[in-house]
């Protein structure tokens, strides 16, 4: 939502606002895995610590940033500090919670994420209305501290197991290559005409992450990324899940306030509120839902959600047209919400049900990791979006809206390929 007041008061162009997203999303995709393992090697707890205090540092330099580079190198040292936060909070429930209770545990983690998420807009909203821009990240620093007197005070660090060493040459050649591919398609998007850049950035960037796929068959059992893992059917299937529709949400996330405040003419709290019905209906949702799919299996769920979700971009399609928010706007991000709460729990659930105690940082990471990818991906292919104005920004938002149903479609058909259903135990 503050990407248009941004970019009038920085400068920002159309590529420059694609970074302010990717900045905070290029090194939290790429060393989400690195801060897994991090807490699977020093201690969850203090991990989570660490991870929360360069966030709060790093939002500080983000509300006084004078110009857009300082502001582009607070946002990768956020992306720092959540790629140590994330994959550690949630690993810190797999150890401590097995079976129906742990899918409880999760729902109640996302629940609590989705109703921070419904307040965020709307609270985002208004501070960049009265306050400007700069606010939205000091309101991370009161949080931040509140967390970490939460964490020192009732996580239970004391009898957590050490893992390998971390892989430092994976997550060097992970961020390079991922780096690469981002900056290859940001250029591409922008339709600048510069052909042998970005073609040059992607040749690059796939030539490192194939560089990190044999240093990782190397490291064998030691590696940032177990290749083994992709052994398990359902760890493919979930993995590509969850980079499918998470692309797709990723892109509505930038989108659908962008086109609000631009070309519908919202003001930033109003484009706020427009969001809240994504996150409520999550959070109602998550706790029964991650309970549901330790209880009865995660592929019906897995698999209905996302094709949901598909119907709600195609609803999303008519939202240019304008007309009431009510009729407009309310029915695609209710069909989206549903949707999503069908499978964010489940997915979470069956991710760390497929690996054993030792690897739930891991597996955390990589699917979190993996999550980002995905929104960074297609947050890089929004330049000729975010470039338009008028009936042309309406015309390439449906043809997102169009895309994203597809990748949401995918995603659902890739959970009833390649997940099996759960079978019954014998009494």
């Amino acid at each position: 939502m503050a990407l248009p007041t941004i970019g009038r008061e920085l400068g920002g162009d159309a590529a420059g606002l694609q970074w302010i997203v990717n900045a905070y999303l290029l090194p939290l995709g790429a060393l989400l895995l690195l801060g897994g393992g991090a807490g699977d090697r020093y201690g969850r707890k203090h991990v989570l610590l660490l991870g929360m205090g360069v966030f709060a540092a790093a939002s500080a330099l983000c509300a006084v940033a004078p110009g857009l580079q300082p502001l582009l190198a607070g946002r990768s040292l956020q992306g720092i500090g959540a790629a140590l936060t994330m994959p550690n909070s949630l690993a810190v429930l797999g150890a401590a919670f097995e079976g129906e209770a742990r899918g409880r545990a999760i729902g109640t983690w996302a629940a609590a994420g989705a109703v921070t998420s419904a307040a965020g807009p709307l609270l985002g909203g208004w501070l960049i209305e009265t306050f400007g821009w700069r606010a939205i990240f000091l309101l991370n620093l009161p949080v931040a501290a509140a967390a970490i007197y939460l964490a020192v005070r009732f996580v239970d660090g004391a009898h957590e197991e050490r893992g390998a060493r971390l892989d430092w040459l994976g997550a060097t050649l992970a961020t390079a290559g991922l780096a690469g591919i981002t900056y290859g398609l940001t250029v591409q998007s922008s339709g600048s005409g510069r052909t042998a850049e970005w073609l040059g950035a992607e040749i690059a960037g796939v030539a490192l992450l194939g560089a990190f796929l044999v240093a990782e068959r190397l490291r064998g059992a030691r590696a940032m990324l177990p290749l083994a893992l992709f052994g398990s059917r359902a760890f493919v299937g979930l993995s590509l899940l969850t980079l499918l529709l998470y692309g797709a949400l990723g892109g509505l996330i930038v989108l659908l306030p962008f086109i609000m405040i631009v070309h519908l003419g919202y003001s930033a709290l109003g484009a706020g509120a427009a969001l809240l019905p994504l996150p409520l209906v999550i959070a109602l949702a998550s706790r029964s839902m991650g309970w549901l799919a330790a209880a009865k299996g995660a592929r019906l769920p897995l698999t209905a959600g996302p094709m949901v979700v598909a119907a709600g971009f195609l609803l999303a399609m008519r939202i240019p047209a304008g007309g009431s928010y009510w009729t407009g706007i309310l029915p695609s991000m209710l069909v989206i919400a549903a949707g999503m709460a069908g499978a964010v729990a489940p997915l979470t659930t069956a991710v760390l049900a497929s690996v054993d105690s030792r690897h739930t940082g891991t597996a955390s990471g990589f699917n979190s990791a993996i999550a980002r990818t995905g929104g960074m991906l297609t947050t890089a292919l929004l330049g000729a979006v975010l470039s338009q104005r008028g009936e042309a920004l309406a015309a390439a938002f449906r043809a997102s809206a169009a895309v994203a149903a597809a990748l949401s479609l995918a995603a659902g058909l890739s959970a009833f390929i390649l997940l099996r259903p759960k079978r019954r135990g014998r009494h």
